[in-house]
């Protein structure tokens, strides 16, 4: 499990690998993971770039890949110089689903026991903002995966769909309670219900994804100067953890909130006017702000 390694707080350090694999391999830009490519992109590398790499599987979400992701996300979140985190995948897929040949042969007791697919709600808990940029199928776990991140960028042959009624099954990670927030009961139904996809520009339409950037499949390169302009426009963490509060306040408790956060940036203002830096917020970087 990811959340029982050992993590060194810097970025250019070398971490502990899974329990598993006998040799340490250090994170940098091109770190040999198995499962992952992590590495650092954009102006003065302050986006952290995640590609999950197991193409002959159509990046199929196996137990070893989630532990990596998670390891990535929790040194891009210590990582100080970098302030949003792309996740992707490749030219045919982002995510085809969760690996079928590691849970055939499970059971209720295996799956209960074990807690089966809680290691992967780490993605949800971070405080850095993550955007998808997706290409390809993004099925099942996939499309799951790609809802947990705060923006989704769709590439123009990208594809959603949650086809678990297909094998007998029902979405296991957050599927049926994401995709409805996202698109409305009607569409979240017909997709559960009978396995259907849906197109990137449909996605669009039905409130899911946000843009189709005109970049290769597979080559983020739009995606993380996007990233890039949200982390120097934006008060990132702030404006995340307030999103996130929509869902679970009422409208007034939310504006109560959002007003008294919205104070707090200007208490980084008069330090930014008399270093000449008015012109850009970084209540960012107030310490003391929990979500």
């Amino acid at each position: 499990m990811a959340a029982l390694r050992v993590l060194l707080s810097c970025v250019r350090g070398p971490l502990r690998p899974p329990v598993r694999c006998p040799a340490w391999r250090p994170f940098a830009s091109g770190a040999n993971f198995e499962y992952i490519i992590a590495e650092k992109r954009g102006k003065n590398n302050t986006v952290g770039l995640i590609q999950l790499n197991r193409p002959k599987a159509l990046n199929a979400l196996c137990d070893g890949l989630i532990d990596e992701l998670n390891q990535a996300l929790k040194t891009f979140e210590e990582d100080p110089a970098v302030g949003a985190i792309v996740l992707t995948g490749g030219d045919k897929a982002f995510a085809a689903g969760a690996d079928i040949k590691e849970m055939q042969n499970l059971s209720f007791q295996d799956c209960y026991s074990s807690k089966f697919l809680k290691h992967w709600d780490h993605l949800t808990q971070m405080k850095k903002p993550v955007i998808a940029a997706v290409n390809g199928y993004a099925f099942g776990g996939g499309c799951e995966l790609a809802m947990m991140c705060d923006i989704i960028y769709a590439g123009e042959k990208a594809q959603f769909a949650q086809p678990e009624i297909l094998i007998g099954t029902i979405p296991g990670a957050g599927g049926t309670q994401r995709l409805t927030r996202a698109v409305g009961k009607s569409l979240a139904m017909e997709m559960v219900l009978t396995g259907d996809r849906i197109s990137a520009q449909d996605a669009k339409q039905a409130g899911m994804g946000w843009g189709c950037p005109q970049e290769p499949p597979g080559n983020p390169g739009a995606s993380c100067h996007r990233a890039g302009k949200v982390l120097h426009v934006i008060s990132p963490f702030i404006t995340l953890g307030l999103c996130f509060s929509a869902f679970e306040m009422t409208l007034t408790e939310g504006s109560k909130l959002e007003k008294k956060l919205f104070y707090s940036t200007f208490a980084t203002v008069s330090k930014q006017c008399s270093t000449g830096e008015s012109s850009k917020f970084q209540s960012h970087k107030l310490l003391g702000i929990s979500f």
